[in-house]
Order: structure tokens, then C-alpha cells, then sequence
């Protein structure tokens, strides 16, 4: 269960039959991919990786979904990938609205071939969850391709000037108490003050000009290079528990490719902290490494409250806050989340969540295990972003 977007960690919570289904996986999207390059032009000369994209959590999600009471009622329950993948193909590929229904529909048959043609015998109930799992994909998708090419760009200016001010302050403070202080030590430390509150200032303008940029219709501009993300995963794992305690699971084995060590980096950190603001306190936050299809997933998981569905879009927008955020007076102006997004489909990715009653909450970074190939791609998101409240399929 490598993909599914809750990163359900034992497939024997499953039924036998989505438990089959899982073992078919590799022949469903091999006959798959097949009749989609035969039947969709736009399909016919793209990379593995990015053809590929979010259908493997979507199958592993239905597989999910047909277990009785497994917490999740069809595929797209309380998540994200469906939406992440329209985006994905009006940045990413030449693909038109008629384009995505086809590859989802290609999928649905695909899968009652395959799993007739293995004597998987399908009761009304997971037949029903089944179709009901792609018509609502295809909604989400073909949704969020038409709107990332129609939405307004975000405002920012009030959220700059406001989050900017608490630290300026501080360093302000400590200014004018070196100025009346003759204490070398006293000195020392609020110089030492001053650094901190500067160094934090610096951090926060530079994912904000990253932001702008990409908002501004122009990529980050990625350094890539080979690297092993489970050391910098470790790296990350060990800054933190340093800091909040021994709460951090890492899980995963090496995995060497080419990207951005410090925007991958900067990107993990923000929504590690994401999870320890807004997750259930002194409760496990595990931090997943996985690689399928040439791609590597990066996932962060934490228990707690789930997101209301109506905002699991606009978390990824430049300054708007979840309303727990807002009523319950977390700092922060928002932009954590965006410079994920903004990294991730930098890399030719994207980023996706999953939150519910049961599950938690989980974060998953998919992008290709080399950017090289992907890092100069169109990116309409780069230009616009999807308007609140146009985001969820009736």
C-alpha cells in the first residue's frame, strides 16, 4: 500500500477481494497505459512518470473503499489526488478536458477487464463504489484543469506587512537595549537576538519571493542535484526531535535521485511543522519515503482534527488559512503550504492530501525520481489560483 493516500500500512485490513485487486495493480495500469497511448494522442509520447501520475492512489484508494467499513467511502474520499492530477495535466501535458475523461474512463473499463479476466468476481456494492470512485475523479480533475487556467492571482501585501512585524520588532528591542547596556555578556546576547529574528525574517522573505515567483508565472529556479532524500529526511527528522521530542517516525529506505536538495528540504520542513501545529498533541508524526513508478512519494502523516473538505484546496493558496488556523490564532501567514505546492510541481510533481475522521491527516509529495527532464514544463498553477468555494464537485 505504497500510494494510497492515507499510506494504510497493512493491506490486511482489507477484504480478499480489494486485497486480489492489489496484487493485479501492475497488470491493471500495464493494459492500461497500452489502450490509453492507442486511444488518446495527447497520452502517446508521454513519460512513464508523468503518464502514470496520481492513478496508482486512486486504485489503491478504491481498493480501500470496497472494504467493508474501512473508513473511506470511495476513492476520492477526503482527498486530494484527483484535483492534483488535473492540475498536473493542464501544466504538464497538452492534454484538453476531453483528454482526462478519456484516461478515466480507459481506467474504469480497464479495471473490469482485468479483474474478469482473472476470475475477480465484483458484488453490486463494489461494482457501485468502483464507478462511483472514477465519475467522481473525473469531476475533481477535469475541475481543477479548467479552473487552474481561470482563477485570480492572490493578494499578499497586508499578510507581508503584518507577519514581518513581530520579528522586526524583537530585533528593534534588542537594538535599543544594546544601546543602553555596557553588560558584554547582555550584549552578546541580544545581538544574539537581533541574528535570530533577522535570520527568521530572511527565511521568510525568501519563500515568499519563491511564492511570487512561481505566482508570477516564472519556476523556481531549481539547483538539482544526486542526492540520498533519506539523509536529508533523517537530517530533518533529527532537527526536529531535538527541538519537540522524541515524536518523529522516519520509515523508508535509501533513495538516491536528481533534485533540489534545499528547496526539498525547505518543503518537508513546512509541512512537518504544519503537522506539528495543527496535529492532536503528543501523538506520533511519521514521515514516509517510497518510490513507484519512478516516482518518490514523500508523505507526512499526524493525527487530529481532519481538514474540512471545502478547504482542502485552498490550503495551498498564498495566505489563506484553514479556519482552525484563523479562529484558534495560529501564526503564520500562509504560505508554508503554497511553497510546497510551488516546489513540487517545480519538479514536475505535485502535492496532495488526505484528511478524515479515522485517518488523520497525510501529506504526500509525489514528483519524479529526475527532474532533470521535467524542470523547464509549462506551469499554469505558476499564473493562477483556484478561487475558494469552486474547488468541490457537487
Amino acid at each position: 500500500m505504497a500510494t494510497a493516500t492515507d499510506q494504510n500500512l497493512d493491506s490486511g485490513k482489507l477484504s480478499p477481494t480489494a486485497r486480489k485487486m492489489l496484487e493485479l495493480q501492475n497488470e491493471v495500469f500495464s493494459e492500461w497505459g497500452k489502450r490509453l497511448r492507442q486511444s488518446v494522442k495527447e497520452a502517446e509520447r508521454l513519460p512513464h512518470p508523468i503518464l502514470i501520475n496520481t492513478f496508482p492512489s486512486l486504485y489503491q484508494n478504491i481498493a480501500e473503499a470496497i472494504t467493508p467499513h474501512y473508513p473511506r467511502t470511495t476513492g476520492d474520499d477526503g482527498n486530494t489526488a484527483a484535483a492534483e492530477h488535473g492540475g498536473e495535466r493542464a501544466r504538464l501535458t497538452n492534454y484538453n478536458a476531453n483528454s482526462v475523461i478519456s484516461e478515466y474512463q480507459i481506467l474504469r473499463w480497464t479495471v473490469f477487464d482485468v479483474l474478469k479476466l482473472n476470475d475477480v468476481q465484483l458484488n453490486d456494492d463494489e461494482v457501485f463504489v468502483i464507478n462511483a470512485s472514477i465519475d467522481d475523479s473525473i469531476c475533481q480533475a477535469v475541475n481543477a484543469f479548467t479552473l487552474a487556467q481561470a482563477a485570480l492571482r492572490e493578494g499578499f501585501v497586508a499578510a507581508l506587512t503584518h507577519d514581518l512585524r513581530n520579528p522586526l520588532s524583537n530585533a528593534l528591542i534588542a537594538a535599543q537595549l544594546i544601546q543602553g547596556s555596557i553588560d558584554l555578556e547582555k550584549i552578546k546576547e541580544f545581538a544574539g537576538m537581533i541574528t535570530d529574528n533577522l535570520r527568521r525574517m530572511d527565511g521568510m522573505i525568501q519563500d515568499l519571493l519563491d511564492s511570487v515567483t512561481f505566482h508570477a508565472g516564472e519556476r523556481l529556479h531549481l539547483r538539482l542535484e544526486e542526492f540520498d532524500i533519506q539523509e536529508v529526511v533523517q537530517n530533518i527528522v533529527e532537527q526536529f526531535t531535538a527541538t519537540h521530542g522524541p515524536r518523529f517516525q522516519l520509515i523508508g529506505n535509501t533513495l538516491a535521485g536528481w533534485w533540489d536538495r534545499e528547496a526539498i528540504r525547505r518543503a518537508i520542513e513546512n509541512i512537518v511543522s504544519n503537522a506539528l501545529k495543527y496535529g492532536a498533541h503528543d501523538t506520533p508524526i511519521r514521515i514516509k519515503i517510497d518510490s513507484e513508478n519512478e516516482r518518490m512519494l514523500i508523505t507526512v502523516h499526524n493525527e487530529g482534527e481532519p481538514i474540512p473538505p471545502e478547504l482542502s484546496e485552498s490550503i495551498f493558496q498564498v495566505f489563506r488559512r484553514a479556519v482552525a488556523a484563523r479562529e484558534g490564532n495560529k501564526k503564520g501567514w500562509g504560505i508554508g503550504l503554497p511553497y510546497v505546492r510551488t516546489v513540487a510541481e517545480s519538479h514536475g510533481g505535485s502535492v496532495t492530501v488526505d484528511s478524515g475522521v479515522g485517518r488523520g491527516t497525510t501529506f504526500m509529495i509525489d514528483i519524479p525520481v529526475d527532474a532533470r527532464p521535467f524542470q523547464d514544463a509549462p506551469t499554469l498553477e505558476g499564473k493562477f489560483d483556484r478561487p475558494p468555494g469552486q474547488d468541490s464537485c457537487p
